[in-house]
Protein backbone atom coordinates (compact mmCIF):
# COMPACT_ATOMS: atom_id res chain seq x y z
CA UNK A 1 0.00 0.00 0.00
CA UNK A 2 2.80 2.76 0.36
CA UNK A 3 5.19 1.19 -2.33
CA UNK A 4 8.57 2.96 -2.04
CA UNK A 5 8.91 4.36 1.44
CA UNK A 6 12.32 1.64 2.25
CA UNK A 7 14.10 3.33 -1.14
CA UNK A 8 13.03 6.83 0.26
CA UNK A 9 14.31 5.67 3.48
CA UNK A 10 17.18 4.53 2.33
CA UNK A 11 17.78 7.74 0.54
CA UNK A 12 17.77 9.76 3.87
CA UNK A 13 19.79 7.01 5.91
CA UNK A 14 21.94 7.46 2.89
CA UNK A 15 22.49 11.54 3.64
CA UNK A 16 20.21 13.33 1.48
CA UNK A 17 17.98 15.52 3.60
CA UNK A 18 19.59 14.44 6.75
CA UNK A 19 19.18 16.50 9.92
CA UNK A 20 22.13 18.70 10.24
CA UNK A 21 23.89 18.93 13.85
CA UNK A 22 22.79 22.46 15.35
CA UNK A 23 18.78 21.94 16.86
CA UNK A 24 17.63 21.84 20.04
CA UNK A 25 19.53 19.37 22.71
CA UNK A 26 17.60 17.29 25.31
CA UNK A 27 16.81 19.69 28.44
CA UNK A 28 16.76 22.88 25.98
CA UNK A 29 13.45 24.85 26.65
CA UNK A 30 10.41 25.30 23.95
CA UNK A 31 11.55 28.37 21.35
CA UNK A 32 9.51 30.78 20.38
CA UNK A 33 6.59 29.68 22.95
CA UNK A 34 4.76 32.53 22.27
CA UNK A 35 5.05 33.24 18.34
CA UNK A 36 1.23 33.54 17.04
CA UNK A 37 0.28 30.64 14.36
CA UNK A 38 -2.50 29.98 12.27
CA UNK A 39 -4.65 27.29 13.06
CA UNK A 40 -6.95 25.56 11.28
CA UNK A 41 -9.98 27.14 13.02
CA UNK A 42 -9.06 30.57 12.02
CA UNK A 43 -7.64 31.32 15.75
CA UNK A 44 -4.47 32.50 16.05
CA UNK A 45 -2.25 30.56 18.91
CA UNK A 46 1.11 30.05 20.46
CA UNK A 47 2.45 26.97 21.49
CA UNK A 48 2.29 28.82 25.13
CA UNK A 49 -1.45 28.69 24.39
CA UNK A 50 -1.66 25.14 23.79
CA UNK A 51 0.52 23.72 26.27
CA UNK A 52 -0.30 21.34 28.86
CA UNK A 53 -0.06 20.63 32.80
CA UNK A 54 1.84 17.28 32.31
CA UNK A 55 4.05 18.76 29.01
CA UNK A 56 3.43 19.52 25.59
CA UNK A 57 4.33 17.77 22.16
CA UNK A 58 4.67 19.79 19.10
CA UNK A 59 5.18 17.69 16.07
CA UNK A 60 6.53 19.37 12.55
CA UNK A 61 4.01 18.01 10.05
CA UNK A 62 2.11 18.44 6.35
CA UNK A 63 -0.46 16.90 4.06
CA UNK A 64 1.85 15.89 1.34
CA UNK A 65 4.41 13.89 2.49
CA UNK A 66 3.95 10.03 2.24
CA UNK A 67 5.71 9.10 5.77
CA UNK A 68 3.27 11.83 7.13
CA UNK A 69 0.67 10.12 5.57
CA UNK A 70 1.48 6.65 6.82
CA UNK A 71 2.31 7.54 10.14
CA UNK A 72 -0.74 10.16 10.58
CA UNK A 73 -3.63 8.04 12.11
CA UNK A 74 -1.27 6.84 14.84
CA UNK A 75 -0.14 10.68 15.44
CA UNK A 76 -3.65 11.75 15.58
CA UNK A 77 -4.50 8.77 18.05
CA UNK A 78 -1.36 9.55 20.15
CA UNK A 79 -2.16 13.01 20.08
CA UNK A 80 -5.38 13.05 20.99
CA UNK A 81 -5.00 10.47 23.56
CA UNK A 82 -2.21 12.61 25.02
CA UNK A 83 -4.39 15.72 25.01
CA UNK A 84 -7.05 14.17 26.78
CA UNK A 85 -4.42 13.20 29.76
CA UNK A 86 -2.99 16.62 29.98
CA UNK A 87 -0.33 16.59 27.91
CA UNK A 88 -0.13 19.72 25.21
CA UNK A 89 -0.34 19.09 21.36
CA UNK A 90 0.49 20.78 18.43
CA UNK A 91 1.19 20.22 15.12
CA UNK A 92 3.24 22.47 13.22
CA UNK A 93 2.64 22.97 9.06
CA UNK A 94 6.50 24.56 8.00
CA UNK A 95 6.45 23.71 4.64
CA UNK A 96 5.71 26.65 2.13
CA UNK A 97 2.47 25.66 -0.15
CA UNK A 98 4.11 27.37 -3.37
CA UNK A 99 6.60 24.62 -3.19
CA UNK A 100 3.51 21.63 -2.58
CA UNK A 101 0.15 23.18 -3.33
CA UNK A 102 -1.18 20.16 -1.02
CA UNK A 103 -0.13 21.62 2.10
CA UNK A 104 -2.24 24.73 1.87
CA UNK A 105 -4.37 26.18 4.72
CA UNK A 106 -7.28 24.56 2.86
CA UNK A 107 -5.78 20.92 2.81
CA UNK A 108 -4.65 21.51 6.46
CA UNK A 109 -8.58 22.11 7.72
CA UNK A 110 -9.58 18.82 5.14
CA UNK A 111 -6.92 16.74 6.60
CA UNK A 112 -7.29 18.18 10.18
CA UNK A 113 -11.19 17.46 9.98
CA UNK A 114 -10.79 13.70 8.47
CA UNK A 115 -8.37 12.91 11.23
CA UNK A 116 -10.73 14.52 13.66
CA UNK A 117 -7.55 15.95 15.82
CA UNK A 118 -8.71 17.20 18.99
CA UNK A 119 -5.33 19.24 19.37
CA UNK A 120 -4.11 22.80 16.71
CA UNK A 121 -2.93 22.24 13.37
CA UNK A 122 -0.78 25.48 12.68
CA UNK A 123 0.83 27.26 10.15
CA UNK A 124 4.38 28.19 10.57
CA UNK A 125 5.04 31.73 11.52
CA UNK A 126 6.60 33.85 8.62
CA UNK A 127 9.47 32.14 6.67
CA UNK A 128 9.16 29.02 8.65
CA UNK A 129 10.23 30.61 12.11
CA UNK A 130 9.47 27.39 14.34
CA UNK A 131 11.00 25.00 12.49
CA UNK A 132 14.44 26.90 12.18
CA UNK A 133 14.14 27.78 15.83
CA UNK A 134 13.88 23.98 16.43
CA UNK A 135 16.23 23.22 14.10
CA UNK A 136 13.13 20.46 12.28
CA UNK A 137 14.30 18.91 9.26
CA UNK A 138 11.93 16.95 8.60
CA UNK A 139 8.08 15.85 8.69
CA UNK A 140 7.21 14.11 10.73
CA UNK A 141 9.62 14.90 13.44
CA UNK A 142 8.20 14.84 17.23
CA UNK A 143 9.70 17.32 19.96
CA UNK A 144 7.97 15.74 23.77
CA UNK A 145 8.44 18.39 26.72
CA UNK A 146 7.86 17.45 29.83
CA UNK A 147 6.12 19.67 32.38
CA UNK A 148 8.56 22.02 33.46
CA UNK A 149 9.21 23.28 29.56
CA UNK A 150 12.58 20.81 28.95
CA UNK A 151 12.58 18.44 25.62
CA UNK A 152 12.47 14.92 26.77
CA UNK A 153 11.91 13.14 23.44
CA UNK A 154 13.14 14.42 19.82
CA UNK A 155 12.86 12.09 16.65
CA UNK A 156 10.78 9.39 15.32
CA UNK A 157 6.59 8.62 16.14
CA UNK A 158 8.10 4.70 15.85
CA UNK A 159 10.40 2.52 14.20
CA UNK A 160 8.29 1.06 11.57
CA UNK A 161 6.61 3.23 8.97
CA UNK A 162 5.51 0.88 6.59
CA UNK A 163 3.13 -1.64 9.17
CA UNK A 164 1.66 -0.05 12.63
CA UNK A 165 1.60 -3.75 13.59
CA UNK A 166 5.34 -4.61 13.20
CA UNK A 167 6.38 -1.47 15.22
CA UNK A 168 9.05 -3.04 17.84
CA UNK A 169 9.83 0.14 19.44
CA UNK A 170 7.14 2.79 19.76
CA UNK A 171 8.92 5.80 20.75
CA UNK A 172 6.97 8.27 21.16
CA UNK A 173 4.34 6.78 22.95
CA UNK A 174 6.69 5.05 25.42
CA UNK A 175 7.96 8.75 25.68
CA UNK A 176 4.58 10.51 26.24
CA UNK A 177 4.10 7.86 29.00
CA UNK A 178 6.84 8.62 30.61
CA UNK A 179 6.24 12.27 31.12
CA UNK A 180 2.28 11.64 32.23
CA UNK A 181 4.01 9.71 34.91
CA UNK A 182 6.69 11.98 35.86
CA UNK A 183 9.43 10.08 34.55
CA UNK A 184 11.97 10.48 31.83
CA UNK A 185 11.84 8.63 29.14
CA UNK A 186 14.33 5.71 28.44
CA UNK A 187 14.83 6.56 24.69
CA UNK A 188 15.80 10.32 24.59
CA UNK A 189 16.33 10.45 20.92
CA UNK A 190 15.51 8.83 17.67
CA UNK A 191 15.99 9.31 14.13
CA UNK A 192 13.56 10.88 12.55
CA UNK A 193 13.10 9.83 9.13
CA UNK A 194 10.72 11.59 6.65
CA UNK A 195 10.33 14.18 3.96
CA UNK A 196 12.42 17.09 4.10
CA UNK A 197 11.49 20.05 5.36
CA UNK A 198 10.90 22.92 2.11
CA UNK A 199 11.34 25.98 4.46
CA UNK A 200 9.56 29.31 3.53
CA UNK A 201 12.00 31.91 2.33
Amino acid sequence: MFRGTRVLAAIVLAGVGAAPTFGLGIGDKIPLPDVKMKNVDGREIAISDAAGAKGTLVVFSCNHCPYVKAWDSRLAALGNDAVARGVGVVAINPNDPSVFPEDGFERMKEKAAARHYAFPYVVDAGSSALARAFGATHTPEAFLFNAQGALVYHGAIDDNVDDAAKVTRHFLRDALEAVLSGAQPATAESKAIGCSIKLKS
